[in-house]
Protein backbone atom coordinates (compact mmCIF):
# COMPACT_ATOMS: atom_id res chain seq x y z
CA UNK A 1 0.00 0.00 0.00
CA UNK A 2 1.28 3.50 -0.82
CA UNK A 3 1.94 6.01 1.91
CA UNK A 4 -1.19 6.85 3.90
CA UNK A 5 -2.92 10.16 3.18
CA UNK A 6 -4.29 10.23 6.75
CA UNK A 7 -2.52 8.68 9.71
CA UNK A 8 -4.47 8.66 12.99
CA UNK A 9 -2.40 7.36 15.89
CA UNK A 10 -3.75 6.74 19.44
CA UNK A 11 -6.14 9.70 19.31
CA UNK A 12 -8.08 10.61 22.46
CA UNK A 13 -10.41 13.59 22.87
CA UNK A 14 -11.76 14.83 26.19
CA UNK A 15 -14.55 17.37 26.78
CA UNK A 16 -15.57 19.19 29.95
CA UNK A 17 -19.33 19.11 30.53
CA UNK A 18 -19.32 22.12 32.87
CA UNK A 19 -17.69 24.82 30.74
CA UNK A 20 -14.29 26.48 30.49
CA UNK A 21 -14.11 27.76 34.07
CA UNK A 22 -15.21 24.56 35.76
CA UNK A 23 -11.79 22.96 36.38
CA UNK A 24 -10.53 26.09 38.17
CA UNK A 25 -13.68 26.26 40.32
CA UNK A 26 -13.26 22.60 41.23
CA UNK A 27 -9.68 23.22 42.34
CA UNK A 28 -10.75 26.18 44.47
CA UNK A 29 -13.34 23.98 46.18
CA UNK A 30 -10.85 21.16 46.66
CA UNK A 31 -12.92 18.72 44.65
CA UNK A 32 -11.78 16.22 42.10
CA UNK A 33 -12.79 17.20 38.59
CA UNK A 34 -15.07 14.38 37.48
CA UNK A 35 -17.38 16.13 35.00
CA UNK A 36 -15.38 15.27 31.92
CA UNK A 37 -15.91 12.59 29.32
CA UNK A 38 -13.79 11.02 26.62
CA UNK A 39 -15.47 11.41 23.23
CA UNK A 40 -12.67 9.43 21.55
CA UNK A 41 -10.53 6.70 23.10
CA UNK A 42 -7.28 5.50 21.56
CA UNK A 43 -8.22 5.53 17.86
CA UNK A 44 -5.56 4.35 15.40
CA UNK A 45 -6.08 3.77 11.67
CA UNK A 46 -4.84 4.97 8.29
CA UNK A 47 -6.55 5.99 5.05
CA UNK A 48 -4.85 5.32 1.71
CA UNK A 49 -4.72 7.64 -1.33
CA UNK A 50 -7.82 7.35 -3.48
CA UNK A 51 -9.75 5.40 -0.85
CA UNK A 52 -13.41 5.91 0.03
CA UNK A 53 -13.51 5.31 3.79
CA UNK A 54 -16.81 5.02 5.68
CA UNK A 55 -17.43 5.59 9.39
CA UNK A 56 -20.57 4.27 11.10
CA UNK A 57 -21.88 4.47 14.63
CA UNK A 58 -24.87 5.49 16.71
CA UNK A 59 -25.50 9.11 17.59
CA UNK A 60 -22.95 10.19 20.20
CA UNK A 61 -20.41 7.55 19.19
CA UNK A 62 -17.75 10.16 18.29
CA UNK A 63 -18.06 10.22 14.48
CA UNK A 64 -18.45 13.97 14.09
CA UNK A 65 -15.81 14.68 16.74
CA UNK A 66 -13.33 12.53 14.83
CA UNK A 67 -14.11 14.16 11.49
CA UNK A 68 -13.83 17.65 12.96
CA UNK A 69 -10.39 16.85 14.35
CA UNK A 70 -9.27 15.45 10.99
CA UNK A 71 -10.67 18.59 9.34
CA UNK A 72 -8.56 20.79 11.61
CA UNK A 73 -11.21 21.96 14.08
CA UNK A 74 -9.59 21.47 17.47
CA UNK A 75 -6.79 19.15 18.48
CA UNK A 76 -6.69 15.74 20.11
CA UNK A 77 -6.19 15.66 23.87
CA UNK A 78 -3.68 12.89 23.20
CA UNK A 79 -2.31 11.27 20.09
CA UNK A 80 -1.56 12.53 16.60
CA UNK A 81 -3.39 13.18 13.33
CA UNK A 82 -1.16 13.56 10.27
CA UNK A 83 -2.69 14.68 6.95
CA UNK A 84 -0.30 14.47 4.02
CA UNK A 85 -2.64 16.12 1.52
CA UNK A 86 -4.89 19.18 1.52
CA UNK A 87 -8.05 18.37 3.48
CA UNK A 88 -11.42 19.94 2.70
CA UNK A 89 -14.29 19.26 5.11
CA UNK A 90 -17.88 20.12 4.30
CA UNK A 91 -18.71 20.24 8.02
CA UNK A 92 -15.87 22.69 8.78
CA UNK A 93 -16.49 24.70 5.64
CA UNK A 94 -20.08 25.22 6.75
CA UNK A 95 -18.89 26.28 10.20
CA UNK A 96 -16.88 29.07 8.58
CA UNK A 97 -19.86 30.53 6.73
CA UNK A 98 -21.11 33.90 7.96
CA UNK A 99 -24.87 33.82 8.62
CA UNK A 100 -25.16 37.53 7.77
CA UNK A 101 -23.71 37.08 4.28
CA UNK A 102 -25.65 35.69 1.34
CA UNK A 103 -25.03 32.25 -0.08
CA UNK A 104 -23.25 33.88 -3.02
CA UNK A 105 -20.99 35.94 -0.74
CA UNK A 106 -20.14 32.93 1.42
CA UNK A 107 -19.30 30.82 -1.64
CA UNK A 108 -17.11 33.60 -3.05
CA UNK A 109 -15.30 34.05 0.28
CA UNK A 110 -14.68 30.29 0.65
CA UNK A 111 -13.17 30.10 -2.83
CA UNK A 112 -10.92 33.11 -2.16
CA UNK A 113 -9.74 31.59 1.14
CA UNK A 114 -8.97 28.36 -0.77
CA UNK A 115 -6.53 30.31 -2.94
CA UNK A 116 -8.51 31.11 -6.09
CA UNK A 117 -8.35 34.56 -7.66
CA UNK A 118 -11.46 36.74 -7.53
CA UNK A 119 -12.10 36.10 -11.24
CA UNK A 120 -11.72 32.33 -10.80
CA UNK A 121 -13.96 32.37 -7.72
CA UNK A 122 -16.62 34.42 -9.48
CA UNK A 123 -16.63 32.00 -12.42
CA UNK A 124 -17.56 29.14 -10.05
CA UNK A 125 -20.66 30.76 -8.58
CA UNK A 126 -23.25 29.79 -11.18
CA UNK A 127 -22.19 26.14 -11.02
CA UNK A 128 -22.24 26.19 -7.20
CA UNK A 129 -25.74 27.67 -7.11
CA UNK A 130 -27.05 25.26 -9.75
CA UNK A 131 -25.59 22.16 -8.08
CA UNK A 132 -26.88 23.20 -4.62
CA UNK A 133 -30.35 23.86 -6.10
CA UNK A 134 -30.56 27.19 -4.30
CA UNK A 135 -32.07 29.21 -7.17
CA UNK A 136 -33.12 32.68 -5.91
CA UNK A 137 -32.05 31.83 -2.33
CA UNK A 138 -28.40 32.15 -3.41
CA UNK A 139 -28.73 35.90 -2.82
CA UNK A 140 -30.51 35.60 0.53
CA UNK A 141 -28.63 35.76 3.86
CA UNK A 142 -27.43 32.37 5.10
CA UNK A 143 -29.39 32.87 8.35
CA UNK A 144 -32.58 32.38 6.32
CA UNK A 145 -31.44 28.95 5.05
CA UNK A 146 -32.61 25.63 6.42
CA UNK A 147 -29.91 23.26 7.68
CA UNK A 148 -30.30 21.21 4.51
CA UNK A 149 -29.81 24.26 2.26
CA UNK A 150 -26.67 25.28 4.16
CA UNK A 151 -25.20 21.77 3.88
CA UNK A 152 -26.01 21.63 0.15
CA UNK A 153 -24.21 24.95 -0.28
CA UNK A 154 -21.18 23.70 1.65
CA UNK A 155 -21.10 20.48 -0.39
CA UNK A 156 -21.31 22.38 -3.67
CA UNK A 157 -18.55 24.78 -2.66
CA UNK A 158 -16.32 21.85 -1.60
CA UNK A 159 -16.90 20.16 -4.97
CA UNK A 160 -15.81 23.33 -6.76
CA UNK A 161 -12.73 23.81 -4.57
CA UNK A 162 -11.86 20.14 -5.26
CA UNK A 163 -9.59 19.23 -2.30
CA UNK A 164 -7.39 16.13 -2.39
CA UNK A 165 -9.06 14.77 0.77
CA UNK A 166 -12.78 15.39 1.26
CA UNK A 167 -14.69 14.86 4.53
CA UNK A 168 -18.47 14.48 4.43
CA UNK A 169 -20.54 14.19 7.61
CA UNK A 170 -24.07 12.97 6.79
CA UNK A 171 -24.11 15.20 3.69
CA UNK A 172 -25.77 12.53 1.58
CA UNK A 173 -28.82 12.63 3.85
CA UNK A 174 -29.84 16.12 2.67
CA UNK A 175 -31.85 16.97 -0.39
CA UNK A 176 -34.24 14.92 -2.47
CA UNK A 177 -33.46 11.73 -4.38
CA UNK A 178 -32.34 13.71 -7.43
CA UNK A 179 -29.81 15.74 -5.44
CA UNK A 180 -28.50 12.60 -3.72
CA UNK A 181 -28.07 10.89 -7.09
CA UNK A 182 -26.02 13.86 -8.30
CA UNK A 183 -23.89 13.65 -5.15
CA UNK A 184 -23.24 9.95 -5.82
CA UNK A 185 -22.23 10.71 -9.39
CA UNK A 186 -19.85 13.47 -8.27
CA UNK A 187 -18.29 11.28 -5.58
CA UNK A 188 -17.75 8.45 -8.05
CA UNK A 189 -16.04 10.90 -10.40
CA UNK A 190 -13.82 12.18 -7.59
CA UNK A 191 -12.82 8.66 -6.61
CA UNK A 192 -12.03 7.83 -10.24
CA UNK A 193 -9.80 10.92 -10.25
CA UNK A 194 -7.84 9.59 -7.25
CA UNK A 195 -9.37 11.76 -4.52
CA UNK A 196 -9.62 10.41 -0.96
CA UNK A 197 -13.03 10.66 0.74
CA UNK A 198 -14.13 10.07 4.33
CA UNK A 199 -17.85 9.96 4.98
CA UNK A 200 -20.39 9.11 7.63
CA UNK A 201 -23.93 7.98 6.95
CA UNK A 202 -26.73 6.14 8.71
CA UNK A 203 -27.66 4.62 5.35
CA UNK A 204 -25.95 1.23 5.17
CA UNK A 205 -26.72 0.84 1.47
CA UNK A 206 -24.92 4.12 0.71
CA UNK A 207 -21.79 3.06 2.55
CA UNK A 208 -21.74 -0.42 1.05
CA UNK A 209 -22.19 1.03 -2.43
CA UNK A 210 -19.54 3.72 -2.12
CA UNK A 211 -16.84 2.66 0.34
CA UNK A 212 -13.72 0.52 0.00
CA UNK A 213 -13.33 0.08 3.77
CA UNK A 214 -15.34 1.01 6.85
CA UNK A 215 -14.90 1.54 10.58
CA UNK A 216 -17.48 1.25 13.35
CA UNK A 217 -17.22 3.61 16.33
CA UNK A 218 -18.97 2.73 19.60
CA UNK A 219 -18.68 5.02 22.64
CA UNK A 220 -15.59 6.65 21.16
CA UNK A 221 -13.74 3.39 20.49
CA UNK A 222 -13.19 1.29 17.38
CA UNK A 223 -15.59 -1.65 17.59
CA UNK A 224 -14.83 -3.11 14.15
CA UNK A 225 -13.03 -2.34 10.92
CA UNK A 226 -12.79 -4.04 7.54
CA UNK A 227 -14.88 -4.28 4.41
CA UNK A 228 -18.16 -2.31 4.44
CA UNK A 229 -20.17 -5.56 4.40
CA UNK A 230 -18.32 -6.99 7.43
CA UNK A 231 -18.49 -3.78 9.47
CA UNK A 232 -22.11 -3.00 8.65
CA UNK A 233 -23.17 -6.56 9.47
CA UNK A 234 -21.53 -6.32 12.92
CA UNK A 235 -22.93 -2.84 13.54
CA UNK A 236 -26.49 -3.74 12.52
CA UNK A 237 -26.43 -6.91 14.63
CA UNK A 238 -25.36 -4.85 17.65
CA UNK A 239 -28.07 -2.26 17.02
CA UNK A 240 -30.74 -4.97 16.78
CA UNK A 241 -29.60 -6.49 20.09
CA UNK A 242 -29.54 -3.07 21.75
CA UNK A 243 -33.02 -2.24 20.48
Amino acid sequence: MSEAVLDIQDVWKQFDRRGAGAPQVARWLGRRHRDVFWALRGLSFTVAPGEMFGIVGANGSGKSTLLRLIGGVGRPTRGRIAARREVGAVLTLGDAFDPLLTGRENALTAALVAGFTRREAASMLDEISEFAELEDAFDFPLRTYSDGMAVRLAFSVAMSIDPEVLILDEVLAVGDARFQARCFDRLEALRADGRTILLTSHDAAQLERLCDRALWLAHGEIAARGTPAEVLHAYQDAMRLET
